[in-house]
């Protein structure tokens, strides 16, 4: 058996990220971690720090300590395309987004980073940076290696496949998970957070390469009848059972081979952490609990963030009932008609609109007096998921004839709320100046 690396990277420090990592140091013997940041000022107070991660739960503090850090700097990108740096003290001439050699381990990386491959990697950050923050390390990430996605919303894992693996040669092997814990930062301090709400988290291996786009979940037959060639009235012949198709199906080892060592090692270690409540899920299963989730966000982020108030505003509210199932119409019918679903029975009942309202109304219920992530990332000034959900949405109502003008109004809504709280934080400046009386005074414009 191949020996490999038992270390897992963690990257982006939020409160999903400082879960998880304090739950795998958490079991018996613990696999290395180690800690991936962003900001040289954060990797500094943690190195400066007493280096634990404290999560509180139920009134009760418990710190665990034992991490490796490391500075992945996240790259920018601008339409689309990665901005290099252009400071030449701290890089050396880099190679553009689309060079193929991007991918490999010798690429010149800022000062202070490290080269080391990554073979298990669990992504945490948002979804508006999950393109910076894999171009910062994906000069470690090897065909071999398994990345683990976290982020709400869909269309992650096509983006990736667009701007940083576009060879599926250099591809990583994929796994998605579906996080329902609830996670609540502490004020004033970096490295700590409160496990609010417990819940579940789901993981799925993906295909390495996929199927048909049509129909990537369509079944295929193992077993091949065969029918009897005996003349007539001749004596039966014993039955001839036919041999597997194995040499039709993926080898282990081969490209389209969904587990490795490392995606078992991953997926058995999350299965072991009790804290996490994780399960495993097959590809479709997995892709519908995607979907369901995704009615869901895209129901009560969007609408907490126009009415700038929490989960429960939603609930017993005619006039936002009727704006609520006018937005599940439209997702209904786009995920009822999805063509990777089209080989899954129920599906249409799975996704009726009476059913997802159902969904909407109980997990509204459920957190009732939480903030929606979104509307904490408008209240900041940051680029929010609306394009993930509802944009989404649109997307591939688009691709299928279906006009979802509801989900289009909606996202352009949260899209200009967000634009009018960046140009208010913008212009929330502070200066010094002078009176009349010449002493100093401060002001904002």
């Amino acid at each position: 058996m191949p020996v490999f690396d038992r270390r897992i990277h963690v990257m982006g420090m939020g409160n999903v990220g400082r879960f998880m990592a304090h739950a795998l140091r958490g079991i018996p013997n613990p696999p290395p971690v180690t800690l991936i940041f962003h900001k040289p000022q954060t990797l500094k107070q943690w190195n400066e720090g007493l280096q634990e991660i404290r999560i509180k739960t139920h009134d009760a503090v418990e710190a665990r300590s034992g991490f490796e850090a490391e500075l992945a700097m996240l790259r920018p990108r601008f339409h689309g395309q990665e901005v290099t740096f252009e400071d030449e003290d701290t890089l050396h001439p880099s190679k553009t987004a689309s060079d193929e050699s991007s991918q490999s381990p010798k690429q010149q990386v800022p000062q202070g980073e490290s080269t080391e491959p990554i073979h298990a990697l669990i992504l945490c950050v948002k979804t508006t940076q999950a393109l910076s923050a894999l171009s910062s390390v994906r000069h470690r990430i090897t065909p071999h290696s398994v990345v683990l996605f976290l982020q709400n919303g869909m269309g992650t894992i096509d983006e990736v496949n667009e701007h940083i693996f576009p060879d599926p040669s250099k591809r990583p092997f994929y796994m998605l998970g579906i996080n329902s814990h609830g996670v609540n930062s502490q004020p004033n301090d970096l490295f700590a957070a409160t496990h609010a709400g417990q819940g579940t988290l789901s993981l799925g291996l993906l295909p390495h390469t996929h199927y048909q786009p049509q129909a990537p979940y369509a079944p295929r037959s193992k077993f091949r009848p065969t029918l009897p060639s005996n003349p007539p009235g001749a004596p039966p012949s014993p039955p001839k059972h036919p041999a597997p198709a194995t040499s039709s199906d993926p080898a282990p080892g081969s490209p389209e081979f969904p587990w490795t060592a490392l995606s078992r090692y991953l997926l058995r270690t999350l299965l072991r952490t009790p804290v996490l409540c994780a399960t495993s899920f097959s590809p479709p299963d997995l892709l519908m609990l995607r979907l369901e989730k995704l009615a869901v966000n895209s129901i009560i982020n969007p609408l907490t963030v126009l009415l700038d108030a929490r989960n429960g505003a939603v609930l017993y509210n005619y006039a936002l009932t009727r704006v609520m199932r006018l937005l599940l119409a439209e997702t209904s019918l786009v995920l009822r008609a999805l063509p990777e679903l089209q080989h899954i029975p129920g599906v249409v009942h799975r996704f009726d609109p009476g059913r997802l309202e159902t969904l909407v109304v109980g997990v509204a219920s459920k957190t009732r007096e939480n903030v929606s992530s979104m509307l904490a990332d408008v209240r900041a000034g940051r680029r929010t998921e609306v394009e993930y959900m509802n944009g989404w949405v649109v997307r591939r109502g688009e691709e299928m004839g279906v006009r979802c003008v509801v989900n289009f109004m909606i996202k352009e809504l949260v899209k200009g709320k967000q634009g009018m709280v960046q140009w208010e934080l913008g212009e929330d400046v502070p200066l010094v100046g002078l009176d009349s009386s010449g002493t100093d005074r401060d002001c904002k414009s």
